[in-house]
């Protein structure tokens, strides 16, 4: 462990730490060092596009630097956490590479998240200030941090964009405030640069700390994989609040020199012509995005002729839905990748359109990363080809939690960090994920992976989606009940899944017990399905039918 400027203990191996910047898988620069060489060789450079209002490279130098001298000049300093609540807004891209140009600690925060989230995660984080629109989707911002600031463990400071500021400090005044005497400290590539929390689906919210060198290595998968080049554009739906756009808004702008183009609200015929008109090359985002495009490319009749590639992933993604996009984007490769919030990807997708159907069926080529997988409960490794839990080591991996005991259990004694899924490794060099580990149904004491049945019934013509969890059982300790939401017009029951699952030759200890129809399930801001609630609805529901 090592004592971080921020006050944080971080996982810190230093042997480790010069092999992988004598590899170059650590660049050992920041996002300002990038910038700075770019105002000098090409400041007029588009880096960075909102809808249709377009951003040089001077024009986001010049004004982080004035961000950043007015927060130095407030007695900010270097590991302090800044936190922003916002959309996909041009600022976001300034307040971080303000914030490194400061050395400070940016902490991104999901709009979604309200009075309970936020007040947890601004204590947590030890921040001392917060940017916040004043209203977003019908949500008043101010009023929340009017409510919470008298709640919070220490003062925050908040700036208000985009609206009337009223006791609060307002963005541009902020700006205003700048000397450009002012010195600014920068960053040493090794500090922590951004604290981001994972979703809490089961009990309390975890900070993950990167530094500047892990959260950019995961460029350097995509600049091999893909070899991306300064010529391209992507596309950014994707919450840069989010380990993804955060990655691909914050960061590869500066560290590869593509453009990204950003979506504050998701509005797929707006999408697809803002991908047309700036012929995107490249798009990495969750399932919900890749199917809106899809389905508006199939009723408009659009191929997007420039899009190379569509990774997709956060959320689990059917196989289908990658062999559907292949068509309908023909110079595109659709394909799942698998990462974390911890590690970013430890997959690359594949590269070739000769390898979609391992792009549908798999979560994606193994690249300049390590996976192991071992039994789920003694940890000892499995023989090639079978489940188990899945380890990953990379680069781009976290520098530890930011509570010291949520590390406990989160590595094996070889630095290997347990991904919480349930996998295979195919061909030595493909991941499939098959679960989570906390989601298996043990009945009998037999381990039953929900995700394996999942993914035969999202066949079925009957089902819109489905969402299996474990259920108590008097008998066998734990069954299995299929949350199912039916198509429009069609009807499904237990028998119905058990038909086709016996039809599909699935052992019979797998088949469902149980069914729920329901109109909607519960999602995290990904869309990934909150099965942990899934699990609290069908427990009370059994309680209240055995108190009958």
């Amino acid at each position: 462990m090592r004592q971080d400027v921020s006050g944080w203990s971080v996982r810190w191996d230093p042997e480790r730490a010069s092999q992988l910047k004598a590899e170059g898988a650590w660049a050992d620069k920041t996002i300002a060092d990038y910038a700075e060489a770019m105002m000098a060789s090409d400041p007029d450079r588009v880096l960075v596009i909102e809808r249709e209002r377009a951003f040089t490279v001077r024009m986001l130098y010049t004004e982080a630097q004035r961000l950043a001298r007015a927060l130095v000049q407030r007695g900010y300093r270097p590991g302090d956490t800044v936190s922003f609540q916002l959309p996909n807004w041009y600022e976001t891209v300034v307040i971080s590479l303000a914030a490194t140009m400061a050395g400070l600690v940016v902490h991104p925060l999901v709009p979604i998240y309200r009075d309970l989230e936020v007040g947890f995660m601004l204590g947590d984080s030890r921040s001392r200030l917060i940017f916040i629109p004043g209203s977003f989707r019908n949500f008043d911002y101010k009023d929340m941090m009017r409510r919470l600031g008298p709640r919070l463990p220490r003062p925050v400071d908040v700036v208000v964009l985009r609206d009337d500021r009223d006791e609060f400090i307002g963005y541009e005044g902020l700006l205003a405030e700048a000397d450009p005497a002012t010195p600014l400290p920068g960053a040493d590539p090794d500090a922590v640069k951004i604290i981001m929390y994972t979703s809490g689906t089961t009990g309390r919210a975890k900070g993950v700390l990167h530094s500047h060198n892990s959260l950019q290595a995961e460029n350097r998968m995509r600049l091999t994989h893909l070899s991306l080049t300064p010529r391209d554009v992507m596309f950014n739906p994707s919450p840069v609040t989010h380990v993804t756009g955060a990655l691909y808004s914050l960061c590869l702008p500066f560290t590869v020199g593509v453009t990204t183009v950003m979506l504050d609200k998701w509005d797929a015929p707006l999408a697809l012509d803002m991908m047309r008109r700036r012929k995107v090359d490249g798009i990495v985002a969750a399932t919900i995005f890749l199917q809106g495009l899809v389905d508006e490319a199939k009723r408009q009749g659009e191929s997007l002729p420039h899009l190379r590639f569509f990774l997709c992933g956060g959320a689990q993604v059917p196989p289908d839905l990658v062999r559907e996009a292949a068509p309908v984007f023909p110079n595109c490769i659709p394909s799942r990748i698998y990462g974390s919030t911890e590690v970013p990807c430890i997959t690359a997708g594949v590269n070739s359109r000769s390898m979609i159907e391992q792009g549908a069926t798999t979560d994606g080529e193994i690249w300049l990363a390590e996976a192991r997988i071992v039994d789920p409960q003694s940890g000892a490794p499995v023989e090639a080809g079978q489940e188990g839990e899945i380890l990953a080591r990379a680069p781009q991996m976290f520098l530890g939690y930011a509570r010291t005991e949520d590390n406990a259990d989160a590595f094996d004694p070889d630095g290997f960090f347990r991904m919480g899924d349930l996998g295979r490794i195919a061909e030595g060099r493909f991941v499939t994920v098959t679960g989570r580990k906390k989601d298996l149904i043990i009945r009998a004491g037999e381990n039953i992976s929900p995700k394996e049945i999942e993914d035969i019934l999202f066949n079925h013509p009957a089902i819109e989606d489905i969402a299996i969890v474990a259920m108590p059982d008097e008998r066998t300790g734990e069954a299995a009940c299929a949350f199912v939401i039916p198509r429009e017009g069609q009807k499904v029951d237990l028998q119905t899944l058990k038909s086709y699952l016996v039809e599909a030759g699935t052992a019979m200890q797998k088949i469902p017990e149980r069914v729920e129809i329901v109109t909607e399930f519960p999602r995290t801001s990904v869309g990934k399905v909150r099965k942990d609630v899934l699990r609290t609805v069908i427990r009370d529901k059994l309680q209240a039918e055995a108190a009958r």
